[in-house]
């Protein structure tokens, strides 16, 4: 459903990868790039890279940021395309920070073998679960952040719920979530999907090619099974805060990302910026999202967001001033 949007983000400009440390004053800041049009050549400049200031076994977290931070990308991205961004922002921040490409097609060769989220959320979940006992092991910490966009918001859920995941997370900042899915009855849109066959039980077209994009249909057992504890998909015991955009063309309505929640703050870009157009792909590479997460990540030393103009598919064209 979403491969056409991401195929997008295949080419454009590359930046320097430099390792991550726990104490960013130990070494020069990494170069932020904000717009899509500053991460769209990392992936086929060196495909399957890790992001930079990510993926530094050695880095140990500081008691200032006791949590690692763990990248999650979206429907048929990876981590090199999603986190160009807010991999290196969280690194010169003081973070150490993990990213990992899951669901990817088995026995896949380049290029499919680039493009994540495909298979089953179920199976993604269990990635994911064995990718953060890594992180927690090499770090020492007793909790994880999590980091989504897009099914990265999702799929997590049923680590939390279902593989124990919960235990072991401390806040989850999710970008452009739709924990009630997309094509929301009673639009025409969920109609059709109904026509097409794409809920679950998928047909058989979908289910081949990408047995998650059905998962992602408002209806879907999957997500009527994450929704079905009497608080919703909220987790107790997790802190979330999700950043939705009124632009947002994959997630239909946009509000299916919102949590009403004790333990949830709900957040649209726009409020209080209503130059910021950011849609589903280029509000992860947007200054403004920036400080949204690390707002949400250390609430102690919150900063307002910077209120620049983003493009659909561009994102910023001019970076705030700090």
């Amino acid at each position: 459903m979403w491969a056409a949007l991401a195929v997008v983000v295949l080419a454009g400009m590359a930046t320097l990868v430099a390792p991550a440390v726990a104490a960013p004053a130990e070494r020069p800041d990494l170069p932020v790039p904000y717009g899509l049009s500053a991460a769209l050549a990392a992936e086929p400049a060196d495909p399957g890279a890790d992001p930079p200031g990510s993926d530094d076994w050695s880095c140990r977290p500081t008691a200032e940021h006791p949590d690692p931070v763990v990248l999650v990308h979206g429907l048929s991205a990876n981590k090199t395309l999603n986190w160009q961004t807010v991999a290196p922002l969280l690194a010169n921040n003081g973070y150490c920070v993990y990213a990992l490409t899951y669901g990817v097609q088995p026995g896949a060769v380049f290029p499919q073998n680039q493009v994540g989220g495909v298979v089953a959320m179920e199976d993604s979940a269990r990635e994911l679960a064995a990718f953060v006992d890594r992180v927690l092991s090499s770090t020492g910490a007793q909790k994880i952040d999590l980091v989504g966009h897009s099914e990265g918001t999702v799929m997590p859920q049923y680590w939390l719920q279902f593989l124990g995941g919960a235990a072991k997370t401390d806040d989850y900042v999710a970008v452009t979530p739709l924990y009630r899915g997309t094509l929301l009855e009673p639009l025409p849109t969920a109609q059709l999907a109904d026509a097409l066959g794409v809920r679950e039980p998928a047909s058989a077209v979908v289910g081949i090619a990408c047995a998650s994009c059905p998962q992602f249909i408002s209806g879907s057992p999957y997500l009527n099974r994450m929704n079905a504890q009497p608080g919703g998909a909220a987790v107790p015991g997790v802190t979330y805060t999700t950043v939705m955009t009124r632009y947002d063309e994959l997630v239909v309505p946009y509000t299916s990302g919102r949590l009403d929640a004790p333990n949830a703050t709900n957040i649209v870009v726009q409020d209080g910026c209503p130059v910021d157009l950011s849609d589903h792909l280029s509000i992860i590479s947007t200054a403004r999202t920036g400080q949204m997460i690390l707002n949400a990540l250390d609430p102690a030393h919150a900063s307002p967001p910077p209120c620049a103009p983003s493009l659909p598919a561009l994102g910023n064209q001019v970076i705030p001033r700090r």
